[in-house]
């Protein structure tokens, strides 16, 4: 088994590269990137452009004074940058530099790397802070929602997986499946919303907090208080982001059962007398759990990145959904690869794991006896 995790731990550095590289060389031909966003603030009527530009990092290139000279002379000039018309070259010029855009593609890909190596994921072209203090700061939002949404989903997916799968046919079995058929199309954010509207002060009941995960007399509260406060800001976007969740994991759970129970070894058990419980759990369990041990990594990954973005707007909850969502729309290239170097290798990572917990439930599994 040694010798396979260390495969697969070398296997992760070519695999991590070249999805850094396709989605590295994507981003730098698309439009609208952090020197035309700064050039769309310059030339419109956003004050806080030329402020952006001189603070931090920005203001050793004095791109404030640029500013002021190209919106009072060196009108038309020639650039390759959309919206740059009358702006003065040499401002275009030391925004290239601020951005490191006056460098070759490969080159500027390399020092990234090369970066990332040392877990120096740089500074926000937009917010002056670094990008780990970024996402130290939104993480608790996003680790807060995704393990407490994962451990009621598979809290509730398994045992009632299992139980439709004992119970296959029975009208349990037909009343669940069309909860779960709801579940499955309602979308989480339309769900979120509802709630909001009938628990959060919308036009029904208002039991529910509606912004943030804490209350903002937090601090003062005893011990036992800031728990509480803390659980009751989590139940509307917890339940919300369960609901869209639970769905295909316990459906999963249901037929892997359904193929195990059918199978000869469950016939042969039942033949020896065993009681259903002891069938079940000593005998299918351990089988039947491989495929939803599987999933829990691409899962996991799922819930507590990628499926909350619109929960975290609904519920004013500042996590790194919406930090990754807002680095998107203003360009800022060191959070969005930051965030795709970190998730990538959190997933390949996760994959392993996955892989060594198949052999933890079941002995049987050999990885070292097939290639990667």
């Amino acid at each position: 088994m040694l010798a396979y995790i260390v495969r697969r731990l070398l296997l992760i550095i070519p695999t991590l590269i070249g999805i850094m590289v396709i989605n590295f060389t994507i981003v730098q031909f698309a439009p609208g990137g952090p020197i035309e966003q700064i050039i769309a603030q310059v030339t419109g009527t956003d004050a806080g452009a030329t402020a952006r530009i001189g603070g931090g990092r920005a203001s050793e290139t004095g791109a404030t004074g640029q500013t002021t000279g190209a919106q009072s002379g060196a009108a038309n000039a020639t650039s390759k940058y959309r919206g740059a018309q009358g702006l003065d070259p040499e401002f275009i010029q030391q925004l290239e530099k601020q951005f490191g855009f006056d460098k070759p593609l490969q080159e500027r890909f390399l020092f990234m790397m090369a970066n990332y190596v040392r877990f120096d994921f740089g500074t926000s072209y937009f917010r002056d802070e670094t990008v780990i203090d970024l996402v130290l700061e939104k993480m608790p939002v996003s680790i807060s929602l995704g393990l407490w949404t994962t451990l009621i989903v598979y809290l509730i997916s398994i045992p009632l997986g299992i139980r439709k799968a004992v119970h296959d046919g029975t009208p349990f079995d037909i009343w669940t499946s069309g909860f779960i058929i709801v579940g499955y199309a309602i979308p989480g954010f339309l769900f979120a919303l509802l709630l909001v509207v009938m628990f959060a002060g919308g036009s029904f009941l208002d039991w529910f907090p509606l912004r943030g995960l804490t209350s903002e007399n937090w601090d003062q509260l005893s011990p036992l208080g800031k728990a509480t406060d803390y659980l009751w800001h989590l139940v509307l976007p917890v339940v919300a982001m369960v609901i869209s969740g639970f769905a295909g994991l316990t459906m999963l759970t249901k037929n892997s059962f359904l193929d195990q129970i059918n199978m000869q070894y469950v016939q042969t058990a039942r033949a020896k007398g065993l009681n259903e419980q002891r069938v079940l759990y000593g005998h299918v369990f351990r089988n039947a759990m491989l495929i939803v041990i599987a999933g829990f990594p691409a899962a996991f990954i799922g819930i507590l990145f990628t499926g909350q973005l619109l929960i975290e707007i609904i519920f004013s909850l500042d996590g790194l959904g919406l930090l990754g969502f807002e680095a998107v729309i203003k360009r800022d290239y060191p959070i969005m690869f930051a965030s795709l170097f970190f998730f990538t290798l959190l997933g390949l990572v996760m994959n392993l794991i996955g892989d060594i917990a198949y052999t933890i439930i079941d002995p049987r599994i050999d990885f070292e006896a097939r290639d990667v």
